[in-house]
């Protein structure tokens, strides 16, 4: 992997701008001095002109020969000499090198041109005309000492201030950016708190309409999902905790009893059949419970006979029934009731109805099934104490029970909740009355 893929989001858009404005104040700065010369060039070239214009303008020609009014010779006092030649001849130079003279001799007799001489004087020749003929050639020189002075200083300044500038950028530009992006620094702490200690917390910055907002869209999003699959996870154990509990209290009270003591053959098998028919119970229970998963998962629906969902519900409950001496009356219609719900998972919705009758009631339960209004109705009453008003909506909630259920020790209140959320997973609904004697409840699911 590449050292910068390990570098944080501020650390790269820091790097990526400093550099993009190192770039360009760069290319600033070349341009800038690159300007400069030049025009520092054409301003010595344009003083040498005008000072050999100047020296033009002293001259006399006499008889086709020049004549200057200054005299032979003159002292360089300032810097800037000036040569006059007759073709090759001088007549007139300045106090100066051979070198220099030569350099000055070498523009005779040629057009109006330039060069620069040894990196600190610039020569600039002008034809001296006169009727048409020429006679000679002024060459005046400039000093380019303070114009390579000035070069050098707009150098360095220039150079100092964009790296000025370029420190400005970059610590400004990290201070932006920490400020901007410490929303998103403390979105994702938040989020990581959250997820493991408080699934209901949520950002809601409203309607995304920027990259932050939308940011915290998605997290919300990504927490709600996680705070589901919780949820659903713990409904789940909760569930599968309550369907096997008390199959598995059978089966172990039976394996105990069978161990406890020698028993004739016929005893065993009885034992046995008990074992067996609790395991059936408890693979119909996952099997509902799954079905129901799938169901709620968007999975292809089923049907079934919903005479047979009830009736292996009542079935299952029949032997603790008569050892509760409490009597089970069930009445089916003589036709086929045809639900858009597996029979397993139809036996679950009416399940916990009946075991929640059987609890509370005293000498009788009344199981019935009917087709009302397109749907199936399957109504569960026993003879107890029933529910206080405004317990019908209670005792759905997950570890909620009514008051008759106070000196109950028996139950961890996920029966009723189970067969609500069930039947909903179906389409169906599952409701508790209180407009009459005992306990009533009912199921309501859609016909096929």
């Amino acid at each position: 992997m590449r050292r910068s893929s390990r570098l944080g989001v501020r650390t790269r858009l820091l790097l990526a701008a400093v550099g993009a404005v190192a770039v360009a104040l760069v290319v600033g700065v070349a341009a800038f001095n690159l300007v400069l010369g030049q025009r520092l060039s054409d301003s010595a070239v344009s003083l040498a002109r005008g000072q050999a214009e100047a020296e033009l303008a002293s001259l006399t020609v006499v008889d086709g020969s020049l004549v200057s009014r200054e005299g032979l010779e003159r002292p360089d006092s300032l810097g800037s000499p000036v040569w006059v030649f007759a073709d090759s001849r001088v007549v007139e130079a300045p106090r100066s090198s051979a070198a220099l003279t030569a350099a000055a001799r070498s523009l005779a007799g040629g057009p109006n041109r330039t060069i620069r001489v040894n990196e600190s004087l610039r020569l600039y020749a002008v034809p001296v005309v006169d009727r048409g003929v020429r006679v000679g050639t002024v060459v005046a020189g400039v000093s380019l000492a303070p114009y390579d002075e000035t070069g050098t200083t707009a150098l360095v300044g220039s150079i100092g201030l964009a790296a000025a500038i370029l420190v400005a950028v970059a610590l400004l530009s990290h201070w932006i950016l920490g400020k901007a992006l410490a929303p998103v620094s403390q979105m994702t702490e938040d989020a990581a708190a959250w997820s493991e200690h408080d699934l209901d917390r949520r950002f809601e910055r409203g309607a995304p309409y920027d990259e932050l907002t939308r940011l915290a869209a998605t997290l919300d999003a990504l927490l709600e999902r996680l705070s589901a699959s919780l949820r659903h996870e713990q409904r789940l154990t909760a569930e599968v905790s309550h369907e096997l509990r008390t199959p598995l209290a059978r089966i172990a009270a039976e394996s105990e009893l069978a161990l406890r003591r020698e028993r004739e053959p016929d005893e065993y098998r009885e034992s046995l059949e008990a074992v067996h028919r609790n395991a059936e119970e408890m693979t119909r229970a996952v099997e509902a419970l799954l079905a129901a998963a799938r169901h709620e998962a968007g999975a292809k629906p089923v049907t079934s006979d919903a005479r047979e969902g009830v009736r292996a519900a009542v079935d299952a409950l029949r032997e603790e029934a008569g050892a509760a001496g409490i009597e089970i009356e069930i009445s089916l219609p003589p036709d086929v009731v045809e639900v858009a719900i597996d029979a397993a998972l139809l036996e679950r919705i009416v399940h916990p109805l009946i075991e929640n009758a059987l609890r509370y009631g005293h000498t009788c339960v009344s199981v019935d099934l009917a087709v009302s209004g397109g749907a199936a109705l399957v109504n569960v009453s026993d003879d107890g104490v029933g529910l206080e008003p405004g317990e019908a909506q209670l005792v759905f909630e997950p570890g909620a029970r009514g008051s008759a259920a106070v000196a109950e020790r028996r139950g961890a209140g996920l029966g009723l909740a189970l067969a609500r959320r069930l039947a909903r997973s179906a389409g169906g609904e599952v409701v508790a009355r209180t407009d009459g004697a005992g306990g009533r409840f009912g199921v309501r699911l859609p016909l096929a």
